[in-house]
């Protein structure tokens, strides 16, 4: 807390007193009548004011190792995340304050601005785009989970079943966009244009026999697209599944193999990377229960990286 010195005045009514009032230099206000005479030197009052923040600053960090603001998905993400909270506060003493999004857009954003101490919700290749795209500085600093995307249909059971012409809905964010597209080439759907990387688009498709039709949606908007008549397949990141009751393993008409690049991670400001709590963190959530937690929301979808 900053505490500010107050002045109280009293004043004798015009009848009683003159006052007289002049500048003696560029800082310096003299103000006298009858019954006070103050001098405010205004350079001493910021270096008061300065001071009292000073302290505030100091106080602010030393709280600040007991507490983390740490964004999440809303869903199952934060279910598991509510686990590492539990870990933190049971083992580190560290009290973590969870803030829901409902897409991936804003935790990075929060993040980079200070709003956010971390986030849990992203794969290194989101976050090397999200950096190069708005210039942010934000680094991983551990590992999460593998969440394996897959292609899930209510009208086929296998990939031999899909029609030509059939629709295909995937993610529509750059790095998941690409991600789906390469799952299509693994399948042997589709063929992409050499040298894309993990971040193939649509127009680096280069040959498409079957003439699939891609469909891209906010990754969060799929896995009510699979009731819908007009889709064919859509393909989700486990991230979205809880609701639906599905899981890759089980479920999915094709799946990523186990090579995939796509691990979860951790990720905090650089400038932060090394702050005690966001390591009580990292720890709090590479533990056997979280790993425990996740295995039964994500119903087997979610593979510890750590």
């Amino acid at each position: 807390m900053i505490l500010f010195p107050v002045a109280v005045f009293a004043f004798k009514t015009p009848a009683q007193s003159r006052y007289s009032f002049r500048r003696k230099n560029n800082n310096d206000l003299l103000w006298t009548d009858g019954v006070i005479t103050m001098k405010l030197r205004l350079r001493t009052a910021a270096a008061v004011v300065l001071a009292g923040l000073l302290l505030a600053g100091c106080d602010q960090k030393g709280s600040d190792a007991k507490h983390i603001k740490v964004g999440v998905i809303n869903g199952a993400e934060q279910d598991v995340a509510e686990v590492a909270k539990k870990v933190a506060k049971e083992k580190y003493g560290l009290d973590v304050e969870l803030v829901g999004f409902s897409g991936s857009l804003l935790p990075n954003e929060s993040t980079n601005a200070g709003d956010l101490d971390a986030n849990v919700f992203q794969h290194r290749p989101f976050l090397e785009q999200d950096n190069k795209a708005h210039n942010y500085r934000l680094v991983a600093v551990g590992n999460t989970f593998v969440f394996p995307m897959a292609g899930y249909s209510r009208k086929i059971k296998s990939v031999a079943e899909l029609k030509d012409g059939a629709t295909i809905a995937i993610p529509n964010d750059p790095t998941n966009l690409g991600r789906a597209l390469l799952l299509l080439q693994q399948e042997k759907l589709i063929t992409l244009k050499a040298g894309t990387g993990l971040l193939p688009t649509a127009v680096d498709i280069t040959d498409n026999p079957h003439h699939l039709k891609i469909m891209e949606l906010e990754g969060a908007q799929l896995p009510r697209v699979i009731d819908d008549p007009k889709v064919d397949v859509a393909i989700i990141s486990t991230t979205y599944l809880q609701q639906t009751g599905l899981s890759p393993v089980r479920d999915g008409i094709f799946i990523e193999d186990k090579n995939s690049p796509y691990v979860n991670i951790i990720v905090t400001r650089e400038d932060n990377k090394d702050a005690e709590n966001v390591k009580a963190f990292i720890h709090s959530y590479q533990s056997p229960e979280v790993a425990k937690a996740a295995e039964t929301i994500f119903n087997g979808g979610a593979v510890p990286g750590w």
